[in-house]
């Protein structure tokens, strides 16, 4: 597999579009991480599938491009430069996202990635990616809950990105690991609040074509002691018996079809799309 592969553009020929009459501009759907990656992918199908999407990053160039994409689209996009590690930016974002509309869905998708070992894990990154691939999500589910709860019918949903690591553990990725354990736990947390009318989910994928994913192999390569070449064949797709990686659209796909009428009894469960990796035979 060739080491340059690219993040895969956005086509509206790709999107699952799901008739379900919450699928309204009235709705607001909170994205982060939507400047790049699958929160860009998924920032642009809830907006295509009708919802006006607020999305939440902390990068603005990328996070305007997601948004001109979404209108090229014919979707209705609206983006806020966040650092989601600061509670009142964080606040702040909810309470401007709620003057668009009612706020309905929200995905948690931000994260990033650092490979060491857990003796040598710098403990001002596992505060960081704690910070922001877990405590923002919790932060902004508290912010969201009693909003959903005010909407007509007293519903919303919550998704958050997991991985095949909130199944399973690998190596030099602990608090990665840790994190999506965490999310799952979450989503149950939640489910287990929202009385049948606030749901929640996780998302575990395997490798998806972002650059997160991609920027791993050169760490992952000099951790093992082994070839970029092998990081792709063995570690990420050696498991897989799908031999590619996910687009993030596949992913953001999965947020539409959990967010939307069709996964009613997907309350606090998790869409394990992983290509086979964590079957146990």
């Amino acid at each position: 597999m060739p080491l340059n592969i690219q993040e895969p553009a956005i086509e509206r020929k790709d999107i699952l579009v799901l008739e379900d009459s919450a699928f309204h501009p009235g709705n607001v759907c909170i994205v982060t991480g939507a400047g790049t990656g699958i929160g860009r992918a998924t920032a642009v199908a809830a907006a295509v599938n009708g919802l006006t999407v607020v999305g939440f990053d902390i990068n603005t160039v990328e996070g305007k491009k997601t948004v001109a994409l979404a209108r090229d689209l014919g979707g209705a996009m609206i983006f806020e430069t966040v650092d989601l590690t600061d509670d009142k930016a964080v606040q702040a974002a909810v309470k401007r996202a709620a003057s668009a509309g009612k706020i309905r869905y929200l995905a948690n998708i931000a994260g990033i990635q650092h490979i060491d070992s857990i003796p040598d894990f710098p403990m001002e990154t596992y505060d960081l990616m704690q910070k922001l691939m877990l405590r923002a999500p919790f932060l902004l589910s508290k912010l969201v809950m009693p909003r959903m709860r005010e909407n007509a019918d007293g519903q919303g949903v919550i998704g958050h990105m997991a991985s095949i690591h909130a199944h399973i553990c690998t190596m030099n990725k602990p608090v990665y690991n840790i994190t999506k354990f965490g999310l799952r736990a979450l989503a149950q947390s939640i489910s287990a609040e929202g009385q049948g009318n606030i749901r929640s989910f996780t998302i575990s994928t395997g490798y998806v074509q972002t650059a997160l994913a991609l920027q791993q192999i050169p760490a992952q390569a000099a951790q093992r002691g082994i070839s970029e070449e092998s990081v792709v064949r063995d570690v990420m797709m050696g498991k897989s018996r799908v031999k590619e990686m996910m687009t993030p659209v596949e992913v953001g796909n999965l947020f539409v079809f959990g967010f939307s009428r069709f996964s009613r009894y997907l309350v606090g469960g998790d869409l394990l799309f992983d290509g086979g990796v964590v079957l146990t035979y």
